[in-house]
């Protein structure tokens, strides 16, 4: 009898062997998502799932993809993403999220920086119901929780009843099967938030295994919204920043990170190597902190550079103006402005501090302006020519450009220092991100070049080129490292029952295309990519499909 079930058993595994498979990849190098050092083998789809990873010679399948000369990988997960506008879209274009699956995305951690749909059962519902390219996880947004409590009275910390509340509905947030809680502390209203308060609301997400995703309150000298003519001195650092975020993962238990992790600013550049020693002494005392990263030198902010503060431009633009139905006339605002010595001083003084945050004045460039002899120029190299201080031709792009733009010229400051974005980049603890949403061509010159170019560029610049990670690394840290933070059991590898999310690229031709002066490019040399065994790119062209799922814890 046990010789007669032996047999049958081993008849059942030849025939389910001898079934084709769905997919069938054959002839690549697989990067399995471990940092394991690459090899080859075949990779088998069936019924969703990674079926077969190995020497599959003999077998069938419907599809069959040959990736000889080609990299095999798990499809990548970015850990901060603002794609949840775009895969709410009636636009079933948008929702394909093109931008995003060509660079081999096919799962977004949506909702970051502190704000979300809110119930978050809605969002959940509209994108199953509607489909969706790549996978989504959702997060809990701490401004929009806070906004749900506090309503328009939020500049000021919460008190005991109003934290209550925010708990009770981070709680709901997480049955809802959220991943956790993201938080903007440099944006309104988390400005107003105390770290207790930051604390209080974590608690809530640790019992579930959940993730508190931060932009941190400063990622400088002081927070973005600082300006030196106004507001008070000592206010927080980016190192007041990770030791806030460290210190929330201490007492809380929970699973913490620095989203969009950099050092911004000239007079800041360097100070990862301090960032760096504190979270390895964080991690060391067993602290469960991580960071994301996009690797690009220009952030987001950094596309609208406004040199001249607002306060300086703003009574007569908009209270004149706007009142009487007229367009904005900021060079008139602020030649009135300048005309108070006081407050030109002053005037003065913001521009200095926002050009140094900005990169300094070498590092911030014209990307539009009425004279298009400044397109492409620095403010240094336009104030060098006219022999003049780079704060006064701050001032001119205003008096002499698009009047009713603020600063006068469409600018860009590259704010990151590169040896900062390698060092933090080379951390085997930072795992890669877009900090990007959906983007079409027809979205106009200000989308930031990381909304295309990702990931290719961290493969082929970083990795393949200047060596900053292996290639073996570069696929750790957007894969198996962003599954392993998240919690995400069946994702991140290149294994046998895991979901078919799979990426074939060519090693010779991957390369981010994007420019900033032209950004609507989508990369090249990623060949194929499959969300749950379906193609969203297919020998590169996009699909339209929209294969993805809403993941659950």
């Amino acid at each position: 009898m046990q010789g007669q079930v032996t047999g049958l058993l081993l008849l059942s595994v030849a025939m389910a062997a001898a079934q084709p498979y769905d997919v069938l990849i054959r002839g690549g190098r697989v990067l399995d998502g471990t940092g394991n050092p690459a090899f080859y083998a075949d990779v088998a789809l069936r019924d969703g799932k990674i079926a077969a990873v190995g020497n599959l010679r003999g077998a069938s399948a419907t599809r069959v993809i040959e990736a000889k000369g080609k990299y095999v990988a798990p499809g990548f997960i970015d850990m901060h993403s603002h794609a949840e506008g775009g895969l709410l879209s009636k636009d079933a274009r948008r929702r394909a999220a093109p931008n995003l699956v060509t660079q081999g995305i096919t799962t977004v951690l949506v909702n970051p920086d502190g704000s979300s749909p809110w119930p978050l059962s809605a969002q959940r519902a509209s994108y199953e119901q509607q489909g969706i390219g790549p996978n989504a996880a959702l997060m809990i947004g701490h401004g929009t929780v806070r906004r749900q409590v506090m309503k328009d009275d939020h500049n000021r910390p919460a008190t005991a009843a109003e934290i209550a509340a925010m708990r009770a509905l981070v709680k709901q947030g997480m049955e809802d099967k959220a991943f956790g809680m993201s938080a903007g502390l440099e944006y309104v209203p988390g400005i107003w938030s105390t770290t207790e308060e930051i604390i209080e609301l974590v608690k809530e997400i640790a019992p579930y295994g959940g993730v508190y995703s931060v932009h941190q309150r400063s990622e400088s000298t002081d927070p973005r919204w600082f300006r030196p003519s106004f507001d008070k001195p000592g206010q927080p650092t980016m190192m007041d920043a990770v030791e806030e975020t460290i210190r929330i993962g201490e007492e809380t238990g929970a699973t913490v990170v620095w989203s969009h992790a950099k050092a911004m600013g000239a007079g800041f550049w360097g100070s990862s190597k301090t960032a760096i020693r504190l979270i390895n002494r964080a991690r060391a005392k067993g602290i469960d902190i991580w960071t994301d990263q996009y690797p690009y030198n220009s952030t987001g902010g950094d596309g609208a550079t406004v040199l001249v503060p607002a306060w300086a431009i703003g009574d007569d633009a908009y209270s004149g103006a706007r009142g009487r139905g007229k367009k904005a006339d900021y060079a008139v605002a602020l030649r009135k402005t300048m005309e108070d010595g006081e407050k030109a001083a002053k005037v003065r003084v913001d521009i200095t501090h926002e050009m140094a945050r900005r990169g300094g004045a070498e590092n911030v460039r014209v990307m539009d302006h009425p004279d298009k002899t400044f397109v492409g120029k620095t403010v240094e190299q336009l104030a060098n020519a006219r022999g003049i201080t780079p704060v006064q031709m701050a001032l001119e792009l205003q008096y002499e450009g698009y009047r009713d733009r603020p600063g006068g010229a469409r600018l860009r400051g590259f704010s990151v220092w590169e040896e900062d974005a390698e060092a933090i980049m080379a951390q085997r603890w930072n795992a890669t991100s877009t900090d990007a949403g959906v983007a079409l061509p027809e979205d106009g010159p200000d989308t930031h070049v990381r909304y295309y170019g990702s990931y290719p560029r961290k493969l082929q610049h970083y990795a393949l080129g200047k060596g900053v990670v292996t290639i073996e690394d570069a696929i750790r840290s957007s894969t198996s490292l962003p599954a392993q933070i998240l919690k995400m059991r069946d994702r991140g590898l290149l294994r046998e029952g895991m979901a078919a999310d799979v990426v074939v690229f060519d090693p010779a031709r991957v390369a981010d295309k994007s420019t900033f002066a032209d950004p609507h490019h989508y990369a090249e040399g990623i060949e194929y990519v499959l969300v749950n065994a379906k193609p969203v790119v297919d020998d590169g062209k996009l699909t339209g499909a929209l294969p993805g799922r809403v993941l659950t814890r």
